[in-house]
């Protein structure tokens, strides 16, 4: 670039013009952006808990614990729970 041309450049379009600014707006649209995606994943995160809270801990059951309501409630026999326990482990 020539300096006539460079010269031009800064009246018509400011100090900046040819400069840096190229690269310094490049990075604070890539800083948004970012800022952006954290924020919506931050979000769902933040729905997804809340909406678990509301179910109980009763959602992060294992399958042994809900063997053993079964058996305690009568709704299976020894013979059945043994087998199934074993099925487990």
């Amino acid at each position: 670039m020539t300096p006539e041309m460079f010269a031009l450049m800064n009246q018509m379009m400011g100090a900046w013009a040819g400069g840096a600014s190229w690269w310094v707006s490049g990075l604070l649209s890539l800083i948004l952006l970012g800022a952006l995606v954290v924020g919506v994943v931050w979000a769902i995160d933040r729905l997804r808990s809340q909406r678990g809270q509301e179910v109980g801990s009763a959602r992060f059951e294992s399958a042994l614990d809900i063997l053993k309501k079964r058996y305690a409630r009568g709704e299976i026999g020894k013979e059945e729970f043994d087998t199934k326990r074993r099925d487990l482990s």
